[in-house]
């Protein structure tokens, strides 16, 4: 049976250094001749260098073996299960860290409520880089969050020349929501896939947010929101823009090129960091 050996700690690739996360579907996920092997349905055979790719999505039709997922847990490399185009966003496999410092950080700076405030305003500060926040009360942050998205999709729309009606979209039926709702859910699935994939790389907790509470992820969702402004959302009116009747395959290449065009896996880590400064 081929055995995939455990990397060295120090060969490990940093995340601010890997690749943009690969998205594989209709195929099986293998250890051959001690390497990660994808087999696509297609006949299609790829070798993965896992240890440098941030993410593996797994779409549908994807089968996995156990020797697979331990060549990713012991790369340090995050996989998660999502729906077909992205649409949705099931699970992801948490990867073992070599410590628990940041998770440590993490836990005491949600339990301190001055500590949480502060970095909930240090958030909101990156989203208002032209305002001072630090005296501002979180709930009203979270208004002016509330109308800067607004403008936003409306500032989007006008640029793109796509109709927006406003976010509206049922999570259990996606085919009652317009083209430009069901690009804006797959691009946002995709970017939290990316998300999560660097915060459980690095560490931290994806439960404990700073400014979302019930969300299983939800400090996932606290540190997507910082980017979805440059990334997910004008990936989604710019696939619309193009061809609404293939708006699911032109978001997840727009939105891969906009993450490495504003160097986003390189600025992540060192921007959560920041945030716990």
């Amino acid at each position: 049976m081929p055995v995939f050996e455990k990397p060295p700690l120090e060969t490990l690739t940093p995340v601010s250094e890997r690749w943009t996360p690969l998205y594989l579907e209709h195929g099986r996920l293998e250890v051959d001749d001690s390497s990660v092997k994808w087999i696509g349905a297609d006949r299609t055979v790829l070798r993965i260098p896992v240890a440098t790719v941030s993410a593996l999505m797994l779409g549908p039709g994807t089968t996995v073996t156990h020797a697979a997922i331990r060549a990713c847990a012991v790369s340090n490399t995050p996989v998660c299960w999502i729906g077909e185009e992205g649409m949705h966003f099931y699970a992801f496999g948490a990867t073992p860290t070599h410590d628990n410092e940041r998770a440590r950080r993490h836990a005491e700076a949600y339990a301190n409520p001055k500590r949480r405030a502060e970095i909930a305003r240090r958030m909101f500060g990156k989203r208002f880089p032209d305002c001072d926040v630090s005296q501002t009360h979180i709930e009203d942050l979270r208004l002016l969050e509330g109308r800067r998205v607004r403008i936003l999709y409306q500032r989007l729309g006008a640029e793109y020349g796509v109709t927006w009606m406003g976010r509206n979209y049922n999570p259990n039926n996606w085919d009652v929501a317009d083209e430009i709702n069901r690009a804006v859910s797959a691009a946002n699935a995709a970017l939290y896939s990316l998300c999560t994939a660097v915060v459980c790389a690095l560490g931290y907790l994806p439960e404990l947010g700073f400014i979302h509470a019930a969300a299983a992820r939800s400090f996932v969702l606290d540190v997507a929101d910082m980017y979805k402004p440059e990334t997910s959302l004008p990936a989604a009116f710019h696939a619309v823009s193009l061809n609404p009747k293939n708006a699911g395959a032109d978001t997840m290449r727009l939105l891969k090129l906009r993450i490495e065009e504003t160097k986003l896996l390189q600025r992540m880590p060192r921007d959560i960091e920041e945030l716990f400064a």
